[in-house]
């Protein structure tokens, strides 16, 4: 672990610290600030300085969301190869080539080829805070405000934890400690028990000082709502098949590292109770706009940092165009992200709600996008979807087929020459935003918890707990309305079991690309179905007014039980005796 520790380095004020700086000490306080040469006391001892510590803290919070996480090449020449979207079943990588989305989707992945970006960013990150909450007392800072970046430092430590947790199972929780490079570090992981119970306290205690909702120039800081969606979502792992069966992991779980030793039915409890905290407090809501057309809603709230629904999001910088340079087809500049697979475009029900699947949907394999649930237009972009052409101001097809169309050849956004599976991602895109483009950008946020998630979880423990009632219908059957299905209700009279299908289902199309399906196929124990496949994607094949649809193989996945839990970096192994490798590595 010592590698992880950094010394002090120079951080620069943002206006997000605003709010901050007008309640501190004015004396040389809005003036240029000295950024070199640092120490934890002339830190600490400057308002500004303090302040913009705690967003140096923040600057990493959607690290694991990113999907432009993984990268591939030498150090000074490096691309991004996908996140955690093309380790899973939504989308293949942008290179069959190096990263560790690669080596998920290949099951090849060990402890010598994973990043280590979840332990030493999370970790050194908590470190940050605990440098913060040692050293906050020197500073000029009024004693309200102090109040309020403590408890928005210990809900960042909890967030880096939650984040270490899900891809190790148990971690060494450090306290309070402030590690040096002269210090032994007693790295033994605490077990996956201790690593929960500690985030919850962690959540209770920072929720008690931060208001319910951040506003203004505080929007996306920490809040007593995201204290609650942790707990929500934390809890809700924590209820799950993946953490509460001995048989998975046998020796480590046995020691409580990887999961509980005993399956307790009144976790799944716990997770209800903690979604309708977040629902009790009645500040969130779905963003619903069905009268523009329908699904509008879900398309528009991600393309403004503001909304009713965002409980937690990484704030990004006005005008960013961070998705569109990832996911826009070559004909608008986009390039190195990951490439959605048919499994997933078939995911997503008619309009009608029924799945494709149904024999009364009216699903017709020759015209697959026509009259389809609205999230997959705004999810996927597929053959002829109209997108803005670069430094203009038309919108114009994406020809991904092969021959030729109303005049126009195959072109560089054709299947097997610009997309690897004959889709490319729309989810998030601003319509109205191009890569590379200095006309038109985007004021987006990274939406890292939002109200729909929370829904979704309370439908989930709900459904475990008591079954299918009228409430489970309820939370989903709102998300449904929201995404523009007419009609939107759940067929009537499932079953546990059916409806803990139609969650799982309703999970993958309304979270896709939301750095969910990775880690929801794990707890509930069925990556070896899911991650176990022939992936495929859509060939279209036209000959002017002829137009055919086939599928495709994209790759063989392998899934190997060990890939339920990430492994812990081999350095950090070989230098702790005490750190125990999870199974299979």
């Amino acid at each position: 672990m010592k590698k992880i520790y950094s010394q002090f380095v120079a951080f620069s004020v943002v206006g997000v610290a605003l709010f901050y700086m007008s309640s501190c000490k004015k004396d040389g306080f809005l003036g240029q600030t000295q950024t070199s040469n640092l120490t934890p006391n002339n830190v600490f001892t400057d308002s500004a300085r303090t302040v913009a510590f705690l967003t140096n803290i923040y600057n990493n919070v959607g690290f694991s969301f990113n999907p432009g996480r993984f990268l591939y090449g030498p150090d000074l020449a490096q691309v991004t190869n996908g996140g955690l979207d093309a380790a899973s079943d939504e989308a293949e990588v942008f290179l069959p080539q190096g990263s560790t989305a690669l080596a998920f989707a290949s099951g090849t992945i060990n402890a010598a080829v994973v990043t280590d970006d979840a332990y030493k960013t999370s970790y050194t990150n908590i470190r940050s805070v605990n440098q913060l909450l040692a050293n906050i007392t020197k500073s000029p800072i009024n004693a309200f405000v102090k109040t309020q970046m403590k408890a928005e430092a210990r809900f960042l430590r909890a967030w880096y934890y939650a984040i270490l947790v899900k891809h190790y199972g148990g971690v060494h929780l450090v306290g309070d400690s402030i590690y040096t490079y002269t210090d032994h570090i007693p790295a033994a992981r605490n077990t996956y028990e201790q690593c929960v119970n500690y985030i919850l306290s962690e959540c209770d205690a920072a929720g008690n000082d931060l208001p319910v909702t951040q506003s203004g120039i505080n929007y996306g800081r920490a809040s007593k709502g995201a204290c609650l969606a942790l707990k929500s979502r934390v809890l809700l792992y924590a209820a799950s098949p993946q953490f509460n069966d001995p048989s998975l992991t046998a020796a480590n779980t046995l020691e409580g590292l990887t999961g509980y030793p005993k399956y307790d039915p009144d976790r799944w409890k716990l997770a209800k109770a903690a979604a309708e905290a977040v629902i009790g407090t009645g500040s969130y809501s779905l963003v619903v706009d069905n009268a523009t057309r329908p699904g509008f809603g879900f398309q528009f709230l991600f393309t403004k940092p503001f909304n009713t629904e965002y409980i937690f999001a990484a704030m990004r910088q006005r005008g960013n165009a961070d998705f569109e340079s990832l996911w826009d087809p070559p004909s608008r500049s986009g390039r190195n992200g990951a490439f959605p697979l048919q499994g997933l475009v078939d995911a997503f029900p008619m309009s009608n709600g029924l799945p494709i699947t149904d024999p009364a949907s009216g699903y017709n394999p020759q015209d697959p996008y026509k009259d389809r649930d609205p999230r997959l237009d705004n999810s996927i972009i597929h053959d002829q979807t109209p997108l803005l052409v670069r430094l203009g101001a038309s919108f114009e097809p994406i020809d991904i087929f092969i021959g030729s169309y109303q005049g126009r050849n195959t072109g560089p956004d054709a299947v097997r020459v610009g997309t690897r599976t004959g889709y490319y991602t729309n989810k998030m895109l601003d319509p109205n935003a191009v890569s590379q483009d200095f006309l038109h950008g985007t004021d987006r946020a990274w939406p890292l918890m939002r109200y729909a998630e929370i829904l979704l979880n309370f439908a989930e423990a709900t459904n475990e707990v008591d079954g299918p009632t009228g409430d489970v219908y309820t939370a989903i059957g709102n998300i449904r309305q929201r995404a523009g299905l007419v009609p939107f209700a759940l067929p009537a009279g499932l079953d546990k079991n059916g409806m803990r299908l139609a969650i799982q289902n309703e999970r993958r199309i309304e979270l896709a690309f939301e750095e969910h399906r990775f880690w929801d196929v794990r707890r509930w124990k069925i990556a070896d179905q899911t991650d176990n496949i022939q992936t495929m994607g859509m060939e279209v094949d036209r000959d002017n007014n002829t137009v055919t649809y086939k599928t495709f193989p994209v790759r063989k996945r392998n899934f190997r039980a060990a890939m339920y839990l990430w492994p812990l970096p081999e350095s950090e192994v070989a230098k702790s005796p005490e750190v125990k490798q999870n199974p299979g590595y």
